[in-house]
């Protein structure tokens, strides 16, 4: 099972039965942190969906924590937001490395990733001149909820199939997205320019790719966890599921904030 999420990437899927949680072999055997003894309950859908919950509460919380935070005291505010965003990068990337799959580390990231939400947001509410902070983020968490529910009605309709080389063209798009960005950063740094993030019309259409390839990654997403789910795996892995959920809204959920401060400047 491949996915271009590295946080769903290494969730690995087979054939998992009761009498010790066989693995099928096109998969190979079970990684010694996914063997469970004989009683463990097998994931469903009911199991993605509370954990998801669960993680995106705690986001919205800390979230909120930081953002009524950046009104009292912005410096201290800016610093949370720092560390968030650096927190919940690294957070993912061991988990992506780590193959580990649990609460604690979804929800680390979850702390992590609500600061970071709840400064960035009043950064680009604050670029949006045109609109009040509530109106311009109230418009991004309608627009994230809209996509979702939109990618996930597209995934069980079969509009669009994840088949391998629709995970490819994801990939790729991503690794070209991720080299633009570092790209843009490194010129904004040493050239003080910043073209894929200055609002002008590049900036534009870079961030209706992000968006795009953004509500794509859901396919993948509901395609990982679908699998796991027929395959009976472990109920613990929902968390990791969850997590691959998380990330991809909370980039989403940037992105379409991004933009709406692009259009509602002076």
């Amino acid at each position: 099972m491949r996915s271009s999420n590295p946080v769903l990437n290494n969730l690995p899927a087979g054939e998992y039965s009761q009498q010790g949680n066989s693995y099928d072999a096109d998969y190979g055997q079970v990684p010694e942190q996914y063997r469970e003894p004989q009683a463990q309950q097998p994931m469903t859908i009911d199991h993605v969906v509370t954990n998801t919950g669960i993680t995106l509460a705690v986001i919205i919380a800390l979230a909120a924590v930081n953002f009524g935070l950046s009104l009292v005291n912005p410096g201290l505010a800016m610093l949370l937001t720092i560390a968030g965003g650096i927190g919940g990068f690294i957070t993912v990337l061991v988990h992506a490395f780590g193959q580990k799959t649990g609460p604690v580390t979804t929800l680390i990231y979850a702390a992590f990733e609500g600061l970071f939400v709840g400064g960035i947001s009043l950064i680009f509410a604050e670029m949006a001149s045109d609109l009040s902070t509530g109106a311009i983020i109230g418009q991004a968490v309608l627009g994230t909820v809209g996509v979702f529910a939109g990618m996930l009605f597209v995934y069980k309709t079969g509009a669009i199939r994840v088949t391998p080389k629709f995970t490819r063209f994801i990939t790729a798009a991503l690794i070209g997205v991720a080299v633009l960005a570092l790209g843009n950063l490194l010129a904004a740094i040493f050239l003080g320019m910043s073209p894929l993030r200055d609002g002008g019309m590049l900036a534009i259409l870079f961030s209706l790719v992000c968006i795009v390839l953004a509500a794509l990654s859901f396919l993948q997403d509901f395609d990982v966890a679908d699998k796991l789910i027929r395959a009976g795996a472990p109920a613990k892995m929902s968390w990791g599921v969850a997590l691959g959920l998380a990330v991809t809204l909370v980039w989403l959920y940037t992105e379409i904030l991004r933009l709406l401060s692009y259009f509602n400047r002076n």
